[in-house]
């Protein structure tokens, strides 16, 4: 019987001396949040608490109304300026048609002037031989000919400029028709977003829970509604830092859990974070400061489950506690 005794002692001793085990650990999660994009009052809700749901099903309905009027407005701001567009190039047109007969007018006007000024040398040049070959009168005429003629030519000029400066403008408008069309198809693509921004879908599957709308409230942007506890569920174990070499990512771990005792979840190790647990608090301890006691740290430890338990309800949060097989 004593035999019996220490024999049953010693495979104790050597199974637990193969087993590293914590009751700091519970099972883990990423819950989703779920919040509108836009405000509004409710209209629908169609799931309830703890329901599945899959990915893209349809979480709440916000009133599209005030949306569909906003999308409706940027369209036609957007017809409107495409009009402007068409308007603005059509003006390049009529501006560059502008300046071909300005031109036109200068090269005539110039030919004109030229030739005016031809004509007062030639009666320059009579008077000058024989005062009594061309009349005063005639001398003047001609004079003021040359005269007006050259003023025309100016003038032309001047409107060969003014057409020039005309295309520039037209050019600029252009370029800020096309801009106001960028900005309109803009506005356009953002009411489209809104109003499909009222209907809020799930992102992920999982279990809707606390679900805090109801139809005919009133939501803005960034308010949590409700939640949803994916079914990737794993175990997060915080483990003491004096234990951590014994431990590495592959062994096997047997899990057992409070909300389950009837049943029995095997995972392995995935991961060992990177510091310790009060290292990521909000506040996190400065042991350089103050009378320093040296506590043993708690470092989480990440354990996937193989398969998850059927036969009860777990989710994040609830209490386990893993025994990892030492190899």
């Amino acid at each position: 019987m004593l035999a019996a005794i220490v024999l049953v002692a010693i495979f104790g001793w050597w199974y637990e001396s193969h087993i590293l085990t914590t009751d700091d650990a519970f099972i883990d999660t990423r819950i989703v949040a779920v919040a509108p994009r836009v405000a509004g009052q409710v209209i629908a809700v169609p799931v309830t608490d703890n329901q599945r749901v899959a990915v893209g099903q349809v979480l709440l309905q916000i009133d599209p109304t005030p949306y569909r009027v906003a999308l409706q407005q940027s369209l036609a701001a957007e017809r409107l300026a495409k009009t402007g567009l068409a308007q603005a190039r059509a003006k390049i047109a009529v501006a560059q048609a502008a300046l071909l007969q300005a031109q036109a007018a200068y090269l005539s006007a110039a030919a004109q002037a030229a030739n005016a000024r031809a004509d007062l040398k030639r009666y320059r040049f009579l008077h000058h031989r024989n005062g009594k070959a061309v009349a005063r009168t005639q001398m003047d005429q001609v004079l003021a000919a040359a005269r007006s003629a050259n003023a025309n030519a100016r003038a032309a000029l001047q409107a060969s400029v003014g057409a020039k400066a005309q295309i520039a403008a037209a050019r600029a408008a252009l370029a800020g028709a096309v801009a106001q069309l960028a900005s309109a198809r803009a506005e356009v693509k953002s009411a489209r977003l809104n109003l499909a921004y009222t209907t809020v879908t799930a992102a992920q599957a999982g279990y809707v829970t606390k679900k805090a709308v109801a139809t005919g409230n009133y939501v803005v942007p960034g308010q949590e509604l409700m939640a949803i506890v994916p079914y990737k569920l794993w175990v997060t174990a915080n483990f003491k830092e004096t234990d951590l070499y014994l431990i590495h990512p592959g062994q096997p771990v047997s899990i057992s859990i409070d909300a389950c005792p009837n049943a029995k979840a095997h995972g392995h190790v995935v991961s060992i974070q990177r510091g310790s647990g009060e290292a990521f608090d909000l506040l996190p301890p400065q042991n350089a400061t103050g009378n320093y006691v040296k506590i043993v740290q708690r470092v989480p430890v990440r354990i996937d489950f193989n398969a998850l338990p059927h036969s009860c309800v777990i989710g994040p949060g609830m209490s386990v506690e893993p025994e990892i097989r030492l190899n």
